[in-house]
């Protein structure tokens, strides 16, 4: 079976950020995202400092830095990397799903807490998705959080993603959310 066809483009921006692929200099960020107990508060909880950096010792950022879809989140002026975005493949093994394929686009993120409540995350994303919507055909875009993440599903919400269901993964509740892809194109401005 043919790979489905995953966000291509190297390097998006806006007003205020870049989205890049990671390079070395990120990794002090990147340890930081992991190991936050804020950060992962609803993703299992922060992770041991040393399996992280012994991660990063071993692979560096090559390990992201080389997937379709998987960007940092950077700072325009500074390049300081603030978070993370992802917009790739839902594995059809995990539950949350909307077709019968699965397989759909997922779009997740982390920002550091410092970033947070600045609308950093809406700008990431909406950025990332309007890109996505030029370049792939149309099909469903998947938001998964856990349903105590309010957060995150209100920003869902502001992008335009309804929610569609819940679903038990990871010993607790996970909201699973949708929208078209097209839904996020640019408007075409007519003379």
């Amino acid at each position: 079976m043919d790979a489905l066809p995953t966000l291509s483009a190297a390097e998006i921006t806006t007003d205020r950020l870049r989205l890049r692929k990671a390079h070395d200099a990120d990794i002090d960020g990147l340890i930081e995202l992991q190991t936050d107990p804020q950060v992962r508060a609803h993703l299992g909880g922060p992770r041991p400092r040393s399996v992280v950096e012994q991660y990063f010792d071993a692979n560096g950022t090559s390990g992201i830095a080389a997937k379709p879809g998987t960007y940092v989140v950077a700072d325009k002026e500074t390049d300081r990397l603030i978070g993370t975005l992802v917009l790739d493949r839902r594995s059809a093994d995990l539950p949350g799903h909307v077709t019968e394929e699965g397989a759909e686009l997922e779009l997740s993120y982390l920002l550091r807490r410092g970033s947070w409540g600045a609308g950093l995350a809406f700008e990431a994303a909406a950025a990332t998705l309007r890109v996505a919507a030029d370049e792939l055909p149309d099909q469903p875009v998947l938001v998964v959080t856990q349903t105590a993440n309010e957060r995150s599903l209100r920003l869902a919400t502001r992008l335009g993603f309804q929610r569609t269901g819940t679903f038990e993964a990871y010993d607790t509740e996970q909201t699973l959310a949708v929208a078209a892809l097209h839904s996020f194109k640019a408007p075409v401005s007519r003379l």
